[in-house]
């Protein structure tokens, strides 16, 4: 009787335990489930509360939610007083801002057609919040006109990608980029790389190239080529490097050998025209239908066309010949040489007998002053005083790589090279 009253005590003792055992793994189950449903259910308020307040929509930086965005641009002949005075600005208003605006942006130097915003508050209709004009596709002034008058300049964020081009040229270098798709402000970049090089008046059919540049993006839109950084132009079966580096603080292109690309003479003392007459000493004269000869260049170009000093030097002689030159200048750049500009339009302002004048300069204009059949410039050179073919002249380069820049030059060389030679299409 003894022993089964103890079995019966041990059983009931062990049945206590399991409950216990189970009503505190229980407890520890559910402290688990309520902890991780406590995760879960911060998690989706946390998205409904994404879904209930959503970022905020920005223009110009500016949050737009409680205005209306009016934009607008400038007209011929409008200013600042027209523009604001139709949103019911006064005077007094537009007087300060143009004032205050002075030192951020010249309010007179507004271009036509570029945008400008207003934006508008939604719960007073006739209230400027902010107006807003873009000085270019990149920097824009902000006036914010709520309040007090804060005005301040901003930089739209803009995206630079490396790229490259190659073609073969048909007509012209203009032409092909076109036809490629390619920016046609490529063409005068390269242009005035190589101007001191190649006569690109001269290109022929069947020249090519290849280039290394940036080109720079704002909102995904195209705003214009950057820097170039390598070039190979072949003209006339020969290879024309270009190569940008520093170099005493003052970045230039240098060929293929680490020669300036810049001499001391342009190729020709103008852009985009054409050669209407050649060096000759036995040309048929248009006007005066005889043979005589013509020691010079003619560029057909629009009257009005901008005329460049090749070089530096000093200008010797300014008027006109009644003989047939028309309009002229003369330049005298070194002991050597002297160049001749005749049958222009007009001369620069500041141009006279006497003044120093550099390379690149402005002196005049195209057109058809004296003996001519059209709009054109007859450029001439002399060499101690003789007439010599403009477009046989060889400049010396100006400084080329120094010994010490000679190692960063090379490896920088070597690695656009590289590059330049893995462009396809050529």
């Amino acid at each position: 009787m003894k022993i089964n009253s103890f079995q019966r005590y041990r059983r009931l003792i062990k049945a206590i335990i399991w409950v216990v055992v189970f009503i505190v793994l229980l407890q520890v189950a559910y402290f688990i489930f309520d902890h991780y449903e406590t995760i879960r259910i911060e998690r989706e308020l946390a998205k409904q509360g994404e879904i209930i307040a959503p970022e905020p929509i920005m223009l110009f930086n500016l949050p737009i939610d409680s205005v209306k965005v009016v934009p607008g641009k400038i007209r011929s002949g409008q200013n600042l007083s027209e523009i604001l005075l139709a949103k019911g600005i006064s005077m007094t208003q537009i007087d300060e801002i143009a004032k205050k605006s002075i030192l951020t942006f010249d309010v007179r130097k507004m271009k036509v057609n570029n945008p400008y915003y207003f934006f508008m508050n939604k719960k007073d209709t006739t209230k400027v919040d902010y107006f807003i004009y873009e000085i270019d596709p990149v920097d824009y002034v902000v006036y914010q006109l709520a309040d007090s008058l804060k005005i301040y300049r901003e930089k739209k964020p803009m995206i630079t990608l490396v790229k490259t081009a190659s073609g073969v040229i048909t007509s012209s270098l203009w032409n092909t980029m076109k036809e490629q798709a390619l920016d046609p402000n490529l063409a005068m970049d390269l242009s005035d790389i190589y101007q001191w090089t190649i006569d690109f008046y001269g290109i022929q059919k069947g020249d090519k190239f290849r280039v290394i540049y940036e080109e720079n993006f704002v909102s995904g839109k195209s705003i214009g080529i950057g820097r170039i950084f390598a070039a190979q132009f072949v003209h006339a079966k020969e290879d024309f490097y270009a190569f940008r580096f520093t170099q005493n603080n003052e970045e230039s292109f240098f060929d293929n050998l680490g020669k300036s690309l810049k001499t001391a003479f342009l190729k020709a003392p103008l852009k985009f025209s054409r050669i209407s007459s050649l060096f000759s000493n036995n040309r048929f004269h248009p006007v005066l239908k005889i043979y005589r000869p013509h020691h010079g260049v003619d560029y057909a170009a629009p009257t009005g066309t901008p005329v460049v000093s090749i070089g530096d030097g000093t200008v010797i002689a300014k008027g006109y010949q009644a003989a047939g030159g028309g309009n002229f200048l003369k330049i005298k750049h070194n002991s050597v040489y002297t160049t001749s500009y005749m049958h222009l339009n007009g001369f620069a302002s500041g141009i006279s007998q006497g003044i120093r004048v550099h390379q690149g300069q402005l002196i005049g204009y195209v057109g058809s002053t004296g003996l001519a059949s059209g709009p054109h410039l007859d450029f001439r050179v002399f060499l101690n005083g003789s007439p010599v073919d403009p477009l046989k002249i060889k400049s010396p380069p100006t400084e080329p790589i120094s010994n010490a820049n000679l190692k960063s030059f090379t490896a920088n060389r070597d690695s656009l090279m590289t590059k330049l030679l893995a462009i396809k299409n050529f």
